[in-house]
């Protein structure tokens, strides 16, 4: 071989080494032992492998590294002090490239502007998997290790082989499928992986959630030392996001992909529509469902009385609290490897609180207009549909009164727009004059005359820090615990908790979708959407569609049911880090996401100058190139097999 082949071999092995099986060494080695063989030979160093493949678990309790939280239009930063930059809200500005891709989870660089390194390399996660499932299925390796848990090991590592790769293709369209590790002596062209159809992909990850179904246990016999590994409720739920996802338009029958092939003239997605597909969703949300309930999960509602609560501010705990509380009974998988480590970005200083530090209370993670307009009115619709109350002036500001002491302040001015909400409205938004319940606010923790948010320009919360402000005037309270202290003159203490990556509601809600598609105007999926919205303090849809909305019978329809279940997902998750996938799956991306960018006068000082809409960033978003991100032009040049995504 001459000189110029021997190079190019030896840059291919370096290149792809970090997808196939180097024996010699691990990137994560159990006590620093780089023989595999080692690592294998007893149940506790087997064990620390284990958890080498759990430690790549996305950390989506930091908003630097969830890419659905920042990537949208859902949570927008101080646009002029690029302090809280990072690759996700490059994305959010259309800043996506392939050169050098922004949040680049294929080739494992996370790094963004500012720095901040995250190197997850979710093929390195996979090829973990791979050689932890081949040592650990040899009942010679690890001999200690008895018959119960190494089926239930093995049952854990093909769960987080198929997340990590439904991981990537929700991110990607169509991704390699790395079943097993290609050995170090295989020839060159060994080496190279090809993208799968999105069918062939859908079905070998949905076989191989069935599988470690079958291993996992219903629930965690140890909490004191285990919450957060996975058992059965789990995995058929992020089978029922898989399947609900396939099912989506942008994977079900997309025309706009027709001609997406590779270079050997396969079809990456099947553009006939089926209604099949629709079917398994709404049977795995069902089994899903049922899995949890059995496992003893349960919509979360406040019970305390001890602190003479207010029914409004019961009910905004039912809704905090659905996220915030520890290791929840609404929450089917908590990631015990990312906690919740925002809190300071989401809350600002107030009135009545002692703390004024910006540094300490920084209040940055700022809520669109558009969001803040999409919640309901108090009466359970849509503002724009009220035929009971006049949103049309929604900048128009007015006095609160008494009546409306527990969520504004009596006596304070503010904009049309944040009176005669539903509670979640209140329960996942600050906003000038609103009120912020913390335990600690009061003395007695009762939520007579409790904290309240000032964020004209100089005021506590407002403009007027070097850094720290919030751009559009709306603040994210959804996700700020309510015991932390905050309430001191010394730095807060934040209750942290342990991000919740999947709740029960969204199951509900998943099913309710799915079973709307299927069955038109199904009265079952009515039901499931309505549990939901009790938990909230409303009424049911057909209540609330009959007596206050001006399309009254909205709900009989298969088109306008779907639009409600839609709507009810983007209010009872927000800022959880779904809206972005949900408009991707349902190719809402390319309206939504060239949707203007506003927010408040945040420069104004008196409520007439304040309360003003304004144009703060106009955003872009091209389909269907902007569905997928870029795969990147360093992996395409690596592997003559791959091809680029469609416009990229």
């Amino acid at each position: 071989m001459n000189k110029k082949k021997i190079i190019a071999l030896a840059v291919v092995f370096t290149v792809f080494c970090s997808i196939t099986s180097c024996k010699k060494y691990l990137d994560i080695v159990p006590d620093n032992v780089a023989v595999i063989e080692n690592a294998f030979k007893l149940r506790i160093e087997a064990e620390k492998y284990l958890f080498t493949c759990y430690s790549y678990l996305p950390k989506n309790g930091d908003g630097w590294f969830n890419a659905g939280m920042m990537s949208g239009d859902e949570i927008w930063l101080p646009q002029t002090d690029k302090a809280h930059w990072h690759p996700a809200f490059q994305i959010a500005q259309g800043e996506q490239n392939r050169s050098r891709p922004l949040f680049n989870e294929w080739g494992g660089d996370l790094k963004g502007a500012n720095g901040g390194n995250n190197y997850l390399k979710m093929f390195r996660a996979i090829r973990h998997c791979n050689i932890f499932l081949q040592n650990i299925k040899d009942e010679t390796k690890a001999p200690d290790l008895g018959i119960a848990e190494r089926e239930r090991w093995i049952g854990e590592v093909e769960f987080l082989k198929a997340y990590y790769h439904y991981y990537l293709m929700r991110m990607y369209g169509p991704i390699p499928l790395i079943d097993v590790n290609t050995l170090e002596s295989s020839d060159p062209e060994g080496l190279y992986y090809k993208r799968a159809p999105i069918d062939e992909t859908v079905n070998y990850l949905s076989a191989l959630l069935d599988a470690a179904t079958e291993k996992l246990p219903q629930r965690i016999s140890d909490e004191n030392k285990e919450l957060g590994r996975i058992t059965k409720p789990i995995a058929l739920a992020v089978k029922a996001k898989l399947l609900l996802m396939a099912a989506s338009p942008l994977f079900n029958g997309n025309s706009d992909y027709a001609g997406f092939k590779d270079k050997e003239n396969t079809t990456f997605f099947n553009p006939v529509f089926d209604l099949k597909k629709w079917e398994k969703a709404r049977d795995a949300a069902k089994a899903a469902i049922e899995s949890a309930e059995l496992n003893g999960s349960a919509l979360y509602t406040y019970t305390n009385d001890s602190y003479g609560l207010s029914a409004e501010t019961k009910t905004q705990l039912n809704i905090r609290n659905s996220v915030t509380t520890r290791w929840s009974t609404e929450h089917v998988w908590a990631l015990s490897n990312s906690y919740f480590v925002n809190e300071a970005l989401c809350m600002p200083p107030m009135a009545g609180i002692e703390n004024v530090d910006r540094f300490q209370l920084q209040g940055v993670w700022g809520a669109p207009l558009k969001i803040a307009k999409m919640f309901y009115s108090k009466n359970g619709v849509p503002i724009e549909e009220d035929k009971t109350l006049d949103f049309g002036n929604y900048m128009q500001t007015r006095v609160a009164n008494t009546s409306e002491r527990f969520t504004i302040e009596p006596g304070f001015a503010t904009a049309r727009l944040n009176y005669d909400r539903e509670p979640r409205f209140y329960a996942d938004l600050g906003f000038d004059g609103s009120k912020w319940y913390m335990k600690d606010a009061t003395s007695t923790s009762s939520d007579v005359n409790s904290v309240y948010v000032q964020s004209k320009n100089a005021e506590r919360s407002g403009f007027g820090h070097f850094t720290n402000w919030n751009e559009t005037g709306y603040f994210i309270k959804k996700l700020v615990h309510w015991e932390s202290t905050t309430n001191t003159s010394n730095a807060p203490s934040w209750k942290s908790y342990p991000w919740p990556e999947i709740r029960l509601a969204d199951l509900y809600l998943m099913y309710a979708e799915a079973l709307n598609e299927v069955e038109p105007g199904s009265v079952t999926a009515i039901s499931y959407v309505d549990r939901v919205r009790t938990r909230a303090g409303l009424k049911g849809v057909v209540e609330s569609w009959t007596n206050y909305s001006k399309s009254p019978s909205k709900y009989t329809s298969q088109a306008g049911l779907r639009e409600i279940i839609r709507r009810e997902r983007l209010i009872e998750l927000a800022f959880e880090g779904q809206r972005l996938w949900d408009l991707r799956r349902w190719k809402l991306s390319g309206e939504e996401l060239n949707k203007d960018i506003t927010g408040l006068s945040v420069l104004g000082k008196t409520a007439e100058s304040y309360n003003i809409e304004r144009t703060i960033f106009s955003q872009t978003f091209i389909a269907p190139r902007d569905y997928f991100w870029p795969v990147g032009d360093n992996e395409i040049r690596k592997n003559p097999k791959l091809v680029e995504n469609p416009g990229w």
